[in-house]
């Protein structure tokens, strides 16, 4: 018991965020659930982002009806690549990502032939809510497929790695990387394998990385360093990243987004419940920053001051620069 109790002393000296903690002091207390579809359903996300001018992979269509799965050929036409996802789907599952087409089948990023068929049957099994939140009815959306940037080619394995930034009233706190494995299937998702690399908000050079809880340096499956990766575009991600408070109007929510070769920084979704191992990869805790956001937001409102995205992005740089963070 004390052993437990020293450890838990230690974590909280090193401001680690517990799921309790999350839920109780940022998700409910920022987080109105009013606007929770707005997060949970990736087509109203979508959406609202086209509207505001955000760049977002494009939508080629939405299914809604058994009877309107009859139009999926139709939906197609034209694209060799694409991808089905649940609009309300969590943690990757129910995503088929078609990278080719081949003698009339259709081949997923892993080289699996598929007929059309059993895309029809997978599109049906995203209505009925098989893989939504709360097994409720759902719809499937067809889309873009990213083509992630070649900087990715020697420290992932298949799959689009995606940026994660953890956002508290529009500012950003914490960053992170989710690298594909083969383990994970070439998903970007920690709890399949993918790796977590933590990644610094000043400068946008990835960190150590986590893979399935353990300290790493390298890939397991290319062995190639994670970490002193200088990713492009960094400061557009974070723009991309406080503008969501604007767009969702949540205040603690976490945001998805992809780099592609031709288009560059993309948002793939916001999360109103992020995940906390991102503090690992980042070897820091979210609670000592999130503190440091609150107490700001208390000077600011003494003054009846409001910041813009990018004020908002500067103060978040100063404070968390991994090299002179507080």
């Amino acid at each position: 018991m004390l052993g437990l109790i020293k450890t838990w002393r230690e974590l909280e000296a090193k401001g680690i965020m517990g799921i309790n903690r999350r839920n109780a002091d940022y998700v409910l207390k920022y987080n109105k659930r009013s606007l929770y579809p707005l997060v949970d359903d990736k087509i109203l996300t979508k959406e609202r982002a086209i509207a505001a001018g955000i760049q977002v992979p494009e939508m080629y269509g939405i299914i809604e009806t058994e009877k309107g799965i009859s139009k999926l050929h139709q939906l197609l036409e034209g694209h060799k690549d694409f991808v089905i996802k649940p609009a309300q789907g969590a943690g990757g599952d129910g995503i088929i990502v078609i990278a080719d087409r081949f003698e009339g089948r259709y081949k997923t990023v892993s080289g699996k032939l598929m007929s059309h068929d059993e895309l029809e049957h997978q599109v049906s099994n995203i209505l009925t809510g098989l893989y939504s939140l709360g097994g409720a009815r759902d719809r499937a959306l067809i889309e873009y497929r990213v083509t992630p940037d070649p900087i990715f080619k020697s420290i992932s394995y298949e799959g689009v790695p995606d940026i994660r930034i953890i956002v508290l009233m529009g500012y950003p706190i914490m960053a992170m990387l989710r690298l594909p494995t083969r383990q994970s299937g070439g998903k970007a998702n920690l709890h399949q394998g993918a790796i977590g690399v933590g990644v610094d908000l000043a400068t946008g050079i990835t960190l150590k990385g986590t893979w399935l809880n353990d300290k790493i340096s390298k890939h397991p499956d290319t062995e190639n360093p994670v970490d002193g990766v200088q990713l492009p575009h960094w400061q557009n991600f974070m723009e991309l990243a406080a503008s969501c408070y604007e767009l969702c109007g949540l205040g603690y929510i976490g945001v998805d987004m992809v780099l592609d070769q031709e288009l560059g920084p993309l948002i793939l979704e916001l999360n109103a419940r992020p995940g906390l191992n991102i503090q690992i990869a980042n070897n820091a805790g979210l609670t000592h920053r999130a503190h440091a956001i609150e107490e700001h937001l208390q000077q600011l409102k003494l003054t009846g001051t409001q910041e813009s995205p990018q004020q908002r992005i500067n103060l978040a740089q100063s404070l968390f620069d991994t090299n002179h963070e507080l």
